[in-house]
């Protein structure tokens, strides 16, 4: 099961939903979040933080590695931000922050043609779907390239 949360980055402008993986971690675990905004003079922590595209997200890791250790009985030092955010257990609810706003017109052309056509639905929902992961593994996305 897993919990979703909101969080605003740290200069108001932006937010992102994140789904938190089999409830291992709680909402604190996740201690900041900078959008492309407000990260450009941002110093990156490597131990505590994960790069995404120009998006940052600064775990607790104190916190995460006591989670951890107590549900899953994970040492701490298999226990990173990488590992947390790859792993589903503090990771964006979609490839990336405000996909779902993004998607909704190219989404809706596509499902029209359900109604007229079922079968060229599938197919065109096929082609749009890989040919949009594809562009989101050029733009960096790190969910797009470890999918």
């Amino acid at each position: 099961m897993c919990m979703e949360i909101k969080k605003v980055c740290c200069c108001g402008k932006n937010h992102a939903f994140f789904n938190l993986r089999d409830n291992v971690l709680i909402p604190e675990a996740i201690s900041g979040l900078h959008c492309p905004e407000c990260s450009t003079d941002l110093e990156i922590d490597p131990n505590t933080m994960l790069v995404d595209n120009g998006w940052v997200i600064a775990y607790d890791m104190v916190l995460a590695h006591a989670l951890f250790r107590e549900k899953l009985q994970l040492d701490p030092e298999d226990v990173t931000p990488e590992f947390i955010f790859d792993n589903g257990y503090a990771t964006w609810r979609e490839i990336y922050p405000g996909e779902h706003e993004d998607i909704k017109e190219e989404k809706e052309k596509i499902v029209a043609i359900l109604k007229e056509d079922p079968k060229r639905y599938l197919v065109e929902m096929r082609k749009w779907a890989n040919a949009r992961m594809e562009r989101l593994k050029k733009e960096g996305w790190r969910r797009a390239m470890n999918a």
